[in-house]
């Protein structure tokens, strides 16, 4: 059988797009051009920098186009003109109208982070780590006009233990993603692939995160603060606030009984229950294991508390000011 090379546009802009990239390019596949958001003011200069998809499509001499919408029928002519096998999107971030849709010759596959239908969206990654999921993946979902609602091409399967965090399961994906779309080019151009339906019963929504998710709201469960721990860093960051105005980011946390002579029924959310961060809250308590103040390190919580004490019996702040 001979080697698939087909003629491919790439839609991306973040960086776990950039490994799928590097992975056609590997793969010998030809990469007509790169699509990807355009260049954001960002830094202390906000200088306006080019996405991670476009710096590396430009290291490698691919010619990038990065419009604001894919609406104008001038854009949609221009891709058309292009003659693609096929469309590889990766977070690309803007909507793919129907004659984008139907222009190459295969269609457009996507590279989407959870296993379809569940987790549709914006953040399936953190979703699914929030939700307490123990399980996620990558799907290779040949585009329709609906959100990620076509026929599943391949899926790759990755379990979610109490150890994973956003970050280390973005990489995972990433790579994943980037074996993939390389394996599900070759079976589409064998013949091999059968494409399926998903289940519209299973579906959900993974909402695009919000920086309001970011305060601690100790009401909640500790399950539940514990999981967002790993899934709101490194972005958008999880942090509460002392009375001094102090905020603090926690960057790592576990599970913890409360000392024997605290009741935790008794004991308002967001209390300090021993002099080791026992953090009561809604239900159950969480351990603060790794912190930053702004403009400092990250610390594990002995070295954090030498610098900076703590006392037991303070009550951390809710979200919004309210009164504890």
């Amino acid at each position: 059988m001979a080697e698939c090379k087909l003629r491919l546009v790439f839609f991306g802009t973040p960086d776990f797009a950039v490994p799928v990239l590097a992975a056609l390019i590997n793969a010998g596949h030809e990469i007509l051009c790169v699509y990807s958001q355009p260049p954001r003011r960002s830094g202390r200069g906000m200088l306006e920098t080019p996405s991670p998809v476009h710096q590396y499509a430009t290291e490698k001499g691919i010619t990038v186009r990065t419009p604001e919408s894919l609406s104008s029928a001038d854009v949609q002519a221009e891709f058309a003109a292009l003659k693609a096998d096929a469309g590889i999107v990766v977070a690309y971030g803007l909507i793919l109208p129907p004659s984008i849709l139907a222009a190459p010759k295969l269609g457009c596959l996507n590279v989407h982070a959870s296993l379809l239908p569940r987790w549709r969206g914006a953040a399936p990654i953190q979703r699914a780590i929030i939700a307490g999921d123990r399980e996620t993946g990558v799907t290779i979902m040949q585009m329709d006009a609906g959100l990620d609602t076509g026929d599943i091409l391949l899926i790759g399967k990755s379990p979610i233990t109490d150890q994973t965090t956003a970050e280390s399961l973005h990489d995972e994906l990433a790579a994943m993603g980037a074996e993939l779309i390389v394996r599900a080019l070759k079976e589409i151009d064998e013949g091999t692939l059968i494409p399926r339906s998903q289940n519209e019963s299973q579906a959900c929504y993974a909402e695009k995160l919000k920086r309001g998710e970011s305060q601690i709201d100790w009401r909640q469960s500790a399950e539940i603060i514990e999981r967002k721990v790993r899934a709101l860093n490194p972005w958008p960051g999880f942090w509460f606030d002392l009375d001094k105005g102090v905020r603090i980011r926690v960057l790592a946390a576990e599970l913890c009984k409360a000392p024997q002579n605290v009741h935790m029924g008794k004991a308002p959310a967001g209390q300090v229950l021993d002099d080791n961060l026992c953090i009561a809250c809604g239900e159950g308590a969480v351990r603060l294991r790794l912190l930053q103040r702004q403009g400092k390190s990250a610390v594990a919580a002995d070295a954090f508390l030498r610098g900076f004490p703590i006392a037991v019996g303070t009550r951390l702040s809710l979200p919004q000011g309210e009164d504890l």
